[in-house]
């Protein structure tokens, strides 16, 4: 569990791209929390990597969303050896199953409230 506040990541001027990736996990961790922490500071190294989102039902359904300015971060990211490593062993020990879905953002706003 990070320290780090937790807010969304903020708007980005469009176009852009989510990478949107849900998951449902095998049982017990794995070595699945390291290496999670391990690939969130990996892409922060992706040139265009512009930030991610990510939540967990109370049932097991995990959603994280990436945001990368361009086609070419986002094939960069996928094309990583020590990101290329996890995935696979993630569809041998940790996923259940998994979809991701790749959109390009052609609106994008925020809000946030002052805080007094």
């Amino acid at each position: 569990m990070s320290d780090r506040p937790v807010a969304p990541v903020a708007a980005h001027e469009p176009p852009y791209y989510a990478v949107v990736f849900t998951s449902l996990r095998t049982e017990g961790d794995n070595g699945y929390g390291e290496t999670a922490e391990r690939m969130g500071e990996l892409v922060k190294e992706i040139p265009g990597f512009l930030g991610e989102d990510s939540a967990r039902t109370p049932g097991g359904l995990a959603i994280t969303v990436a945001y990368f300015r361009d086609e070419a971060a986002i094939e960069e990211w996928r094309n990583h050896a020590e990101h290329r490593a996890a995935k696979k062993h993630g569809r041998e020990h940790w996923y259940e199953r998994y979809s991701i879905h790749i959109a390009k953002v052609e609106h994008s706003h925020a809000f946030g409230r002052e805080r007094m």
